[in-house]
């Protein structure tokens, strides 16, 4: 049972999809469909309203652990840009992973939300991009990359080329971009466990936040935010008694 509400969960993170129970149930980052909602809106979401291990959080204390480093098997391979009305999503082929203490995860797509959802030492940055990554059982490794203005960032300038204005376009992409672009060069990370950020919420993720930003510009920022027309992160969650390494 718990491998299947894992998979089931990286299919609603994999597709950012209202899915669950069949109802496809409406939610949002406002209003009567906000955050604050969603574990009434459908009984599949309830977690996002009960659960202990949700993400985001403020990485604020840590325990320092020797973390074994995050080998990055990327190439170029993205193939399309899309809005799904709840984030802009970059969707990636086959054949690219990440391999955390011996165990591979295929990355699947990577996508954003402003401001950021994740907090270091209580500093929220401008911008966070997720590339999500999914094992053979389902089970969901997602690496958190902060972005901070302080200079053009030419990846997410080709990709923004193509950013579908409504929500449910879908652009595909004339070239392909190496993700490990959008990625710091100092790869130190924090590790945590924790939940999607989008309904159903299901816990059992594993959280991988680089320490160091890249950088994005002022007008960059914008182009997101204006095609968003409103801030798409989920609130800070409670840590409780989750121990983050460092």
């Amino acid at each position: 049972m718990k491998i299947k509400a894992i998979a089931l969960g990286a299919t609603c993170l994999l597709t950012l999809a209202a899915c669950g129970d069949g109802s496809h149930a409406h939610w949002g980052y406002s209003g009567s469909t906000g955050p604050d909602k969603w574990g009434k809106i459908a009984p599949s979401y309830k977690i996002c309203g009960t659960g202990r291990n949700q993400s985001p959080i403020d990485i604020t204390t840590g325990i320092r652990a020797a973390l074994e480093p995050i080998t990055f098997n990327y190439e170029a391979g993205t193939t399309a840009i899309l809005n799904n009305g709840h984030t802009i999503q970059v969707n990636y082929e086959a054949g690219n992973s990440i391999v955390l203490n011996g165990h591979e995860y295929e990355l699947k797509q990577f996508h954003f939300h402003a401001p950021s959802e994740n907090h270091i030492d209580g500093k929220s940055y401008p911008l966070e991009a997720h590339f999500v990554h999914a094992d053979k059982d389902g089970h969901l490794a997602v690496v958190g990359v902060m972005l901070a203005e302080s200079g053009s960032n030419a990846v997410i300038g080709k990709l923004w080329e193509h950013m579908p204005a409504n929500a449910g376009d879908k652009n595909e992409l004339p070239w392909k971009i190496d993700g490990e672009l959008l990625l710091p060069n100092d790869r130190s990370y924090y590790r945590f466990n924790g939940s999607l950020t989008t309904p159903p919420c299901s816990e059992g993720v594993t959280w991988l936040v680089m320490k160091t930003p890249v950088a994005i510009s002022s007008a960059q920022l914008e182009a997101f935010t204006t095609v968003m027309g409103e801030d798409n992160n989920r609130p800070l969650q409670a840590i409780n008694a989750r121990p983050i390494l460092m």
